[in-house]
């Protein structure tokens, strides 16, 4: 814990750990020198079976392999989109673009072909990797489709099949990479129409990884359950570049199965497993109804949104295990508080922690962009080395979002107290956050739209016990809706978790003076059980 004694809601950075000047590639090449018959990376396959093993040695001359492949087809600083669920494919490849100087864009393995294709475009991708099939999603078949009207695609390949080494015309060399260089662009909401490409560096990603990892406890013997998706910077970020500075042993679960999970927990004994709340629920609901030995495992971290005290008390139950939460944002690389071991269960419960190592945090009104008096609500603004380079081709979005001292503003609105330890309590954009994951009502509003018999939509975040909050869609229709319908369209055109959980038919919206949808309002009458659902 830092000692901190605060007059105003601005926490001063702080030099525990130093912020390292040095690549994803750099930091690789350094771990399989000092750690090199040390184990890296564990397949753990949808069936629950156990895949390939890899030492950092091992991991290193496969990614360099690779990244010698992807040099002579792709020149330093093209993009390449990655499409696939977790996979060691997906950490190889991770490896080798940072080798070869490859900007990495990442892409939920649920997209449909207006999403993907959206990455594509928006990010200048030129090609496309990709695996057949996931969870029903014929992504061989969207992905072919798609690139066929996007002529800057040079490349469509199957990361299970040869051609993902497949040697190119270039002359194979590695470029030199700087820690200020671009290594992915990772997609997050934004305030109107699709998500924006948060532009981030080596530098942000690997020093958010090891300044969290420490904080978890992370060390050479550490063995980590990775059950993120490898698409977030939760994933590929957090815990793979977080097992990467500690040297110590991942366990990559391709599907998240709570029983799986709890299996490899205890054949593995495993000390540390990240998860949004909705996992680690379920998590403890298996591990309820069939007991598993869980006593290494040391810390359950948290993020994505606040946690119960129940949730604290379960994890510390059933599994034996301290519980830490976090906050954070993609453009943060992404975290930007988080707690300590030592702190108590009412700051857990309570809080999001204090910021990480070498990260300054403010509280800024809304109105002026003052830092405000303790305890006083605010946006919640943060400024160091894990900050994004930009929106990628946005300046008007990123000169927005960070403002020209430097500060990111999150659009989340929040307070802190006297140590330092922010709690958030709100938000100034819309987001929804549904399970962990944020939903832009934008995008799904704008979807409904198209269907001929939505007149006007507002999409709204609705509160839910399980899943912290839920999609709601108030509709006024040209027509009689027809829930079926709406419900078909979506999925049609969106990944299946956007889709709305609840559909309300409404006369009239309540409106502001200059004609804007009071969403508040919708969502207040609809928890007073004004509303009749479809």
């Amino acid at each position: 814990m830092y000692d901190l004694t605060l007059t105003t809601s601005r926490a001063p950075a702080q030099s525990d750990m130093e912020t390292r000047e040095i690549t994803i590639g750099a930091l690789l090449r350094e771990v399989a020198a000092a750690r090199p018959d040390a184990e890296a990376l564990v397949e753990v396959m949808q069936d629950g079976s156990e895949g390939q093993r890899w030492t950092y040695a091992e991991l290193l001359a496969e990614a360099e392999r690779l990244a010698l492949a992807l040099s002579s087809r792709f020149a330093p600083g093209e993009r390449v989109v990655i499409w696939s669920p977790n996979s060691p494919e997906w950490v190889l490849m991770e490896y080798a673009c940072s080798l070869s100087g490859l900007v990495l864009v990442t892409a939920n393995p649920a997209f449909q072909a207006r999403e993907l294709a959206y990455v594509l475009e928006q990010s200048g991708a030129v090609a496309l990797f990709l695996v057949e099939e996931f969870r029903g999603n014929p992504m061989g078949r969207i992905g072919a489709e798609v690139v066929t009207d996007i002529a800057a695609i040079r490349e469509v390949t199957d990361m299970e099949s040869d051609a993902f080494f497949a040697q190119g015309t270039r002359p194979p060399a590695l470029p030199e990479v700087a820690p200020g260089d671009a290594a992915m662009i990772q997609y997050t909401s934004g305030t109107t129409g699709f998500p924006k490409g948060a532009v981030l560096s080596h530098r942000g990603l690997v020093n958010n990884a090891r300044f969290y990892a420490s904080r978890c406890g992370a060390t050479e013997t550490t063995t980590w359950v990775n059950i993120m998706p490898m698409f977030h910077t939760s994933g590929c970020g957090m815990v793979t570049l977080g097992c990467l500075q500690a040297g110590c042993k991942m366990v990559l679960v391709s599907l998240f199965d709570p029983n799986i999970v709890l299996d490899q927990l205890e054949a593995s004994g495993a000390d540390i497993i990240l998860g949004v709340p909705t996992m680690v629920v379920a998590l403890l609901d298996a591990q309820e109804a069939r007991p598993r030995n869980l006593s290494a495992l040391k810390l359950v971290s948290c993020g994505g949104s606040m946690v119960a005290p129940e949730l604290v008390r379960r994890v510390e139950a059933l599994m034996g295990a301290g519980f830490s939460t976090l906050y954070g944002q993609t453009e943060h690389c992404p975290v930007i508080t988080q707690h300590h071991l030592s702190d108590s269960i009412d700051d857990i419960c309570n809080t999001a922690g204090q910021p990480v190592a070498q990260t300054e945090v403010s509280i800024r009104s809304v109105d002026d962009n003052s830092v405000v008096a303790v305890g006083e609500v605010g946006e919640i603004c943060a400024r160091g080395p894990c900050v994004m380079l930009e929106y990628n081709d946005n300046p008007k979005a990123t000169s927005e979002t960070v403002d020209a001292m430097g500060w990111l503003h999150t659009g989340d609105l929040g307070r802190m107290d006297a140590r330092g330890y922010v709690t958030v309590t709100g938000r100034v954009k819309e987001m929804i956050i549904r399970g962990g994951e944020n939903h832009f009502p934008a995008e799904i509003e704008n979807c409904l739209l198209e269907h001929a018999s939505v007149a006007e939509v507002a999409v709204v975040g609705l509160p839910d016990p399980k899943w912290g909050e839920v999609i709601g869609a108030f509709l006024r229709g040209t027509e009689p809706l027809d829930k079926t319908a709406l419900h078909a369209h979506c999925r049609a055109n969106m990944s299946p978790q956007k889709t709305p959980n609840i559909w309300v038919q409404v006369e009239v919206f309540p409106l502001t003076g200059s004609g804007k949808i009071q969403k508040f309002i919708l969502r207040d009458r609809f928890v007073a059980g004004d509303f009749t659902e479809l």
